[in-house]
């Protein structure tokens, strides 16, 4: 019998006749020799998710996809780099279920990001990072849990178009930069009109009640004073005096301008002017 310690966060594959037949957690282990044999990994992972060849890694890992071509729907050429997260859940499968696990996993996140730019416009794909990661995810998760492996999530470092692409679209920006300013001043001076036309209507109509108000106490006094002098002066004399009165305010306008001369015989006077009424 032999003994192997198993790091914390590690197992190894136990085979026996070729076949495995467990799988033994991080600890002190025993083993029988001559019949358990400790599954080596090296010759299809390399020196990835193993240490010393038979310590599978069971704590979550991060890997990088590296810079990578893809064509959006509308044939916009954008390099795309992602980071993805995943962690071992049955080393068995891990194993014996699929071929150079680490290229498989990483052509399974990268097959899935050009499927789904692919599919997209150029300005969907640039708005839509956590769609892609999302979408990624689901659909890679039905596939790589066939092989063990539980994809814990994806995420898109990097993601922009070539030179040319970039170009036309900070003139597309700028433009829209520019549009939205003269439709903000359009409406800017179109608010102003409006002000100014509201503010016209109200001293309008203030000046149309401040007029009517005038006119009803001019008229509301001359009734007043009307009213005073027949109580005077009776009836007959209270005309003669209100005559008099207009005519005088005739008067006064005709002769408002010192440069005019006006010449008025005194028969064109009312009788009460003259004192003939008194006669």
């Amino acid at each position: 019998m032999f003994t192997k310690v198993i790091p914390q966060g590690h197992c190894v594959i136990v085979e026996r006749f070729g076949k495995p037949v467990r799988v033994a957690q991080s600890g002190l282990r025993f083993f029988l020799p001559g019949l358990d044999k400790l599954r080596d990994v090296r010759n299809v992972w390399a020196d990835q998710s193993n240490k010393e060849g038979i310590f599978i890694e069971l704590t979550e890992q991060i890997c990088d996809t590296g810079t990578r071509e893809c064509f959006t729907h509308d044939n916009v050429k954008l390099l795309v780099d992602c980071v993805y997260r995943w962690r071992i859940t049955d080393p068995i499968k891990a194993v014996y279920e699929v071929d150079e696990l680490h290229k498989s996993l990483k052509e399974a996140v990268l097959g899935e990001i050009r499927s789904f730019i692919g599919k997209s416009e150029l300005n969907t794909v640039l708005a839509s990072r956590s769609r892609i990661s999302e979408a990624v995810v689901t659909v890679v998760s039905e596939t790589v849990r066939r092989w063990g492996v539980n994809l814990t999530g994806v995420e898109v470092q990097e993601l922009k178009a070539d030179e040319a692409t970039q170009g036309a679209m900070l003139q597309q920006l700028e433009a829209s930069r520019r549009a939205e300013a003269i439709k903000l001043e359009a409406e800017g001076k179109a608010f102003a009109v409006v002000q100014e036309a509201e503010a016209a209507k109200k001293a309008a109509i203030l000046r149309a009640e401040a007029t009517s108000e005038s006119i009803k106490l001019v008229a509301e006094g001359e009734q007043a004073y009307l009213t005073m002098l027949k109580e005077t002066l009776g009836p007959e004399e209270a005309a003669k005096v209100l005559i008099a009165q207009k005519t005088l305010d005739v008067y006064k306008q005709a002769t408002s301008d010192p440069a005019a001369k006006v010449f008025l015989p005194l028969s064109a006077l009312p009788p009460v002017l003259t004192g003939e009424a008194t006669k």
